[in-house]
């Protein structure tokens, strides 16, 4: 069998199991299993696959059809152009996510080359949202918390893998605001759990083997996110803002708690299939 056949195998037996990108995953898989890009693995097509190699992706695919996901079986996942570890303990990045470094990085180029840029990724879990912003803008200073003590070795793990270097980040544990020191930041981010706790159940197998804390936004979904907006006012400076990502459906009573806490300026940011996936706005004492 070639490497070619085995993908092909692989994408077949995926979707017969119902999986939704059954060529993607079984290609990252046999590229996890051989130690080589994808780009390598499409080059290597005509190559015989040997039977060991063989082997160990049928046990990687029968892990997948019984709903893990490939970001935990390879440990990996790419995130604005970085390869992040992560593991059962952390929210496996995703796309939409992007959209708030996105809006962050917008909001953090009105502050010019000012070298006192302060920002605080609240929820940070692998670290994906404040490494990435830290990545693309190497001046600003970054803070992130969680309140998962295994969530943190991760993000310290990908800050020191991807940033290199002493002074890269500062990680506090502990939950929301509670885990700071009373400081003020230019910026405020945070993916927080806003998923409501009746619906948990209705997500698909590979969604509910990731941690629940960091899903179970509470009965209405917005316990978290209403936490973090009460809260932010004393941690930002004059003129500071606030994003945070969440559900479309929730982006109306989200700007009503903005708008009601003393938040201007309310701006929403679209997703790649043109919903409302982070909403924010700036406070002004």
């Amino acid at each position: 069998m070639t490497i070619r056949e085995a993908v092909s195998h692989g994408s077949s037996v995926l979707k017969t199991a119902g999986i939704e990108s059954p060529s993607l995953d079984s290609s990252l898989l046999l590229a996890y299993v051989l130690g080589i890009s994808r780009t390598s693995l499409a080059a290597k097509g005509c190559e015989p696959l040997c039977e060991k190699a063989f082997e160990s992706f049928q046990t990687l695919l029968k892990r997948r059809i019984e709903g893990e996901c490939v970001a935990y079986i390879t440990g990996k996942k790419e995130f604005r152009f970085l390869e992040f570890s992560v593991n059962s303990c952390v929210l496996v990045p995703r796309p939409d996510t992007e959209i708030l470094v996105e809006a962050a990085v917008e909001q953090l180029r009105q502050y010019g080359k000012n070298g006192n840029i302060r920002v605080l990724d609240l929820c940070t879990g692998s670290g994906a949202v404040a490494i990435s912003l830290k990545h693309e803008m190497p001046g600003i200073k970054v803070f992130a918390s969680d309140i998962s003590a295994d969530a943190l070795k991760i993000a310290e793990k990908n800050a020191q893998e991807l940033l290199g270097g002493e002074n890269y980040a500062v990680f506090f544990q502990g939950d929301l605001f509670n885990a700071l020191p009373r400081e003020r930041y230019s910026l405020i981010t945070c993916n927080p759990p806003y998923i409501p706790d009746c619906e948990i159940q209705t997500l698909p197998a590979e969604v509910q083997k990731e941690p629940r804390i960091a899903l179970d936004g509470g009965k209405s979904g917005l316990e978290i996110i209403e936490r973090i907006i009460d809260g932010s006012p004393e941690y930002l400076e004059n003129g500071g803002t606030l994003l945070t990502e969440a559900d479309p459906r929730q982006m109306e009573k989200i700007e009503s708690m903005l708008t009601h806490r003393g938040f201007k300026g309310i701006k929403l940011y679209r997703d790649l299939s043109g919903q409302e996936r982070v909403i924010g706005g700036k406070y002004e004492n």
